[in-house]
Formats: structure tokens, C-alpha cells, sequence
């Protein structure tokens, strides 16, 4: 995996309160070139990001704002080719993207507030 240009860490993306347990929520860092969309996604009190960029075919994974789980919310789903991903690591589990992974944005939560971490994200 490449790293991305993502903003410094510490920068606030959203209040945790913003993300159901568990739920989704869509977001676009920066503007121009430098523009890049992700999404958040909380279970069972962790919090993980994700590029928002399909592995299989280089699309956004949500045709509906915020819409990125399926509907019992237990994996990450692609809308456009429902591919279907752990949310703990984005490993695809079906679909054509077998295999490959969802490229993770580092974050963490801090007083309440999810922030950029410090890449690469530290998972376990």
C-alpha cells in the first residue's frame, strides 16, 4: 500500500457522537488535487477509516451518502459491485476484488473527537 497524502495528524475529522455503533459516515479531505474522500466506520466502540476508492474497479464504494455497511451493518459493502469487506482490516471476502484490501486511513479517537493518527494506522 502507497501512503496517502492525508492531512497531519491530530487534524479532527468528526465528533465520535457523529457515528452510530455501529454506522458509517462519509468525508472529503482537502480540495483540488489534493482532494481525497473516505469514510469512518464504527463497531463495538472501534473506530476505523478507509479510502473510499473500491479496489476492484478504482469507484467510491457508496451510491447514497453514508451508506457503506450492509444491512445487518456486520461488513463494509461496495454499492456498485457488492464486493463485501471485514470492517476490522478491509479484506475483501466476496465479490470480484477478492483478496485485496480497502486501503486504511490511520485514525484515533481523542476527547471524544476522531482525529488523523499517525500513519500507518496501529491495529490490534
Amino acid at each position: 500500500m502507497t501512503k496517502l497524502a492525508l492531512p497531519e495528524p491530530g487534524t479532527p475529522l468528526c465528533a465520535l457522537d457523529e457515528l452510530d455503533d455501529p454506522g458509517a459516515k462519509g468525508l472529503t479531505l482537502g480540495s483540488g488535487a489534493s482532494r481525497i474522500n473516505i469514510f469512518l466506520i464504527r463497531k463495538s466502540g472501534a473506530v476505523y477509516g478507509y479510502l473510499n476508492l473500491c479496489p476492484h474497479a478504482a469507484t467510491r464504494l457508496d451510491n447514497w451518502p453514508d451508506r457503506f455497511l450492509t444491512q445487518d451493518e456486520s461488513q463494509i459493502l461496495c454499492g456498485n459491485h457488492a464486493a463485501l469487506f471485514r470492517i476490522e482490516d478491509g479484506y475483501c471476502t466476496s465479490g470480484p476484488c477478492v483478496g485485496k484490501q480497502l486501503e486504511a486511513v490511520p485514525v484515533e479517537v481523542v476527547e471524544g473527537v476522531v482525529r488523523i493518527a499517525v500513519y500507518p494506522p496501529a491495529r490490534g
